[in-house]
């Protein structure tokens, strides 16, 4: 286990490589919660992740012996470019493979440090083999993504920033996957603060570390289902297990509908920018049972593609009550639509969206269905709308979210 000394001497190796990331204050995110929020911006970094951090700190550490044979990693994504911008930034050789069907972007970004790409298999274990064995026939470093005394100890240098620019935080939320963040962060963070609460924040689809802690050891998971592909792990680290049982307060899943929310206020709020698991931290806000409390999120990543950002953005609208979509029955007769159109511009809702078919309620002869989106303002302005429509004699039916979100 660490020292303080030893998360001290890893912050002035990333001196001239990590850019220091300063809290921002987020009134609305300090309002959604009840508590005293600040942001922790790791989507800045240097290549959009924190993964720079733990890269640099494991390969800077190497013998020189070893720094002459090279390094190797298995990545999709925020890891390959940490680990190519680290053997770059000292000179040696990176090998990462990549599964085939990794997104264009990240490939180039990845060759971009400088890295030779080698894209092998369907999936991250089919990757993650094949670097094992490359490994052994070049004899390179292998550079883990999480599981690792010096990686974590680089990612716990993001603690030591927080801690002496808001030295009183009561609380620090950490996303997880593998848990190479959370374990260096809680660590370095109760050796500079023991009373300072540590909070893990897990997708429900891929809860690999709650598991682990439940169990009592690393429990692999069935599958690994969220939309926030970078923490989609299926197994804890063992190394990072022990961290998270001596460090980590307590773990908090968040589900897919509340990332999608906490990534809406983020871009709208603080035009901000970031990554699904990057946001762990920031969904976990609504789960904190304390109130009036500094409490500091770390957004791990920003490294999305801009159709994602897109979907991201529409189903966030969904979900806070800005999109809103119905269904009613008119009669079959001329001016109905001219009376729905009327009442929908007396509540200021701005159709988007409207599907009138007459052949869709066969079962009715005498009704047409009418499919209206509308933009609104949030859940009261909807109820104000369904409001509206009752008192003209039209039940509408609220058409289901999830439905909505899967288009």
């Amino acid at each position: 286990m660490h020292k303080l000394y030893d998360f001290i001497e890893a912050r002035e190796r990333l001196g001239t490589v990590t850019v220091t990331t300063k809290l921002l204050h987020s009134d609305v995110f300090s309002d959604e919660c009840g508590n005293d929020v600040y942001i922790k911006p790791e989507n800045l970094q240097r290549t959009g992740s924190f993964k720079v951090r733990g890269a640099y700190n494991k390969i800077c550490k190497l013998s020189d012996e070893e720094k002459k044979c090279g390094v190797i990693a298995a990545s999709a994504g925020n890891h390959a470019q940490g680990v190519a911008l680290a053997a770059q930034k000292l000179g040696i050789k990176a090998v990462i493979v990549m599964p085939k069907h990794t997104p264009l972007i990240k490939i180039e970004s990845t060759k971009r440090w400088g890295a030779e790409v080698v894209l092998h298999g369907e999936v991250y274990d089919e990757a993650y083999q094949k670097a094992c064995e490359l490994q052994e026939e070049y004899g390179y470093t292998f550079v883990h993504p999480f599981n690792d005394e010096d990686v974590l100890e680089g990612q716990g240098t993001i603690a030591l920033e927080v801690l002496e620019e808001l030295p009183d935080a009561d609380v620090m939320l950490v996303p997880v996957g593998g848990g190479g963040l959370v374990a260096g962060v809680a660590a370095a963070a109760k050796l500079k603060n023991p009373t300072i609460k540590i909070i893990g924040v897990e997708p429900e689809g891929a809860a690999c570390a709650l598991a682990g802690l439940q169990a009592g050891k690393p429990v692999e998971l069935k599958e690994a289902s969220t939309i926030a592909d970078g923490a989609a792990v299926k197994l804890v680290g063992d190394l990072t297990l022990q961290y998270i049982k001596q460090y980590v307060d307590e773990i908090v899943t968040v589900s897919d509908y509340e990332l999608m929310e906490a990534f809406l206020l983020l871009v709208e709020k603080h035009k901000l920018v970031a990554e699904n698991a990057g946001i762990l931290s920031l969904a976990g806000l609504k789960k904190l049972s304390c109130r009036g409390k500094k409490v500091v999120s770390i957004v791990s990543g920003g490294n999305i593609d801009v159709l994602t950002i897109s979907s991201m953005i529409t189903k966030g609208l969904i979900v806070r009550g800005r999109i809103f979509s119905f269904s009613v029955n008119l009669p079959d007769k001329p001016g109905q639509l001219v009376a729905v159109s009327q009442i929908l511009a007396k509540q200021d809702a701005n159709v988007i969206k409207l599907d009138h078919n007459q052949f869709k309620n066969l079962d009715r002869f005498h009704e047409v269905e009418l499919q209206v989106t509308v933009e609104t303002n949030g859940e009261e302005h909807i109820a104000n709308i369904i409001e509206a429509f009752a008192q003209q004699g039209y039940m509408i039916t609220r058409l289901n979210s999830s439905s909505l979100l899967e288009e």
